[in-house]
């Protein structure tokens, strides 16, 4: 498989580094793939603290259309920024994907650039899971693709509610599209797959791991137009995916719940201080979103 240069060495470094990175965005950012990969294996940044003796390491092994070849029997694409139909509202983030791997349907694509995410806890009430449900066909029943991050919960309800209102929704996984994960969510992810799209920031194989869970909020958080936090405990993941969106300066919305609900603790503490506007309703959030979606 021939290779241009530049997207062999972008495979290569998207093996090789974790991501969620600054440090290494602003030196691709810099130096361009090519340069940077030659720059690790030559040993210029022996001396820093951002893991790069362990990834020259891994690049000693790396063939880019070896990485591709993987990507291809996984079923997946390979997406970079300097393919046309990148999202280019990821580059606002102060740490870029090197790449990210897609699986569905790619025309869904152009659905993400008038998106909103919906996130919340693994373990909902049912108030919480018929709202995310709720608000996700209400979204696609106006044209918008609903983004969440796969997991159970109000991810799923999310999911859920966008695909039995026949829409677009795209999870972003913190493993690779091969590994399912979580495992029960096999059907839903095919079901995905078939009218929308997976994403991941990491090989086909790769296993699901906490930090995993942190660097990919920041996607789906720049993907979409705003981000409604449905249920959330007093500290949730949920919370730093919110904390991601404003720093790019996307809405940031929280839902209330009972005053003595736990599930509910961390939507209050985002209202109350002042880190997201409380909404109740699609109208509510279409009214803080639209000026992004005109932009």
């Amino acid at each position: 498989m021939t290779l241009a240069p530049e997207r062999a060495a972008r495979l290569e470094l998207f093996a090789a580094i974790e991501g969620g990175s600054k440090f290494w965005s602003d030196e691709m950012d810099v130096h361009g793939p090519i340069s940077l990969r030659d720059r690790i294996r030559t040993g210029r940044y022996a001396d820093s603290k951002h893991s790069a003796v362990r990834i020259s390491e891994r690049l000693e092994s790396l063939a880019g259309a070896d990485v591709l070849e993987e990507i291809l029997r996984a079923r997946g694409e390979f997406l970079t920024p300097e393919c046309s139909d990148w999202p280019e509202q990821l580059n606002d983030l102060a740490s870029i994907p090197i790449g990210l791997i897609i699986t569905g349907n790619r025309e869904n694509l152009e659905c993400l650039n008038q998106s909103i995410s919906i996130v919340g806890t693994r373990n909902p009430t049912n108030y919480g899971a018929t709202i995310a449900s709720d608000f996700a066909a209400g979204f696609v029943d106006r044209d918008w693709a609903v983004i969440s991050g796969g997991a159970y919960g109000i991810d799923a309800a999310a999911h859920r509610g966008a695909l039995l209102a026949e829409g677009v929704t795209c999870a972003v996984l913190a493993g690779g599209i091969s590994k399912n994960y979580p495992s029960g969510h096999e059907r839903l992810f095919e079901e995905i797959t078939h009218d929308g799209l997976l994403i991941s920031e990491v090989m086909p194989q790769v296993p699901a791991i906490p930090v995993r869970f942190l660097t990919r909020n920041r996607i789906i958080a720049a993907l979409s137009k705003g981000t409604i936090v449905v249920e959330a405990a007093f500290r949730s993941g949920s919370l730093r995916t919110a904390r991601d969106a404003a720093e790019i300066f996307r809405p940031v919305m929280a839902v209330p719940g009972p005053i003595n609900s736990p599930t509910s603790e961390g939507c209050h503490r985002l209202i109350g201080e002042r880190c997201a506007e409380l909404v109740t309703s699609v109208p509510d959030i279409l009214e803080l979103v639209m000026p992004m979606a005109i932009e």
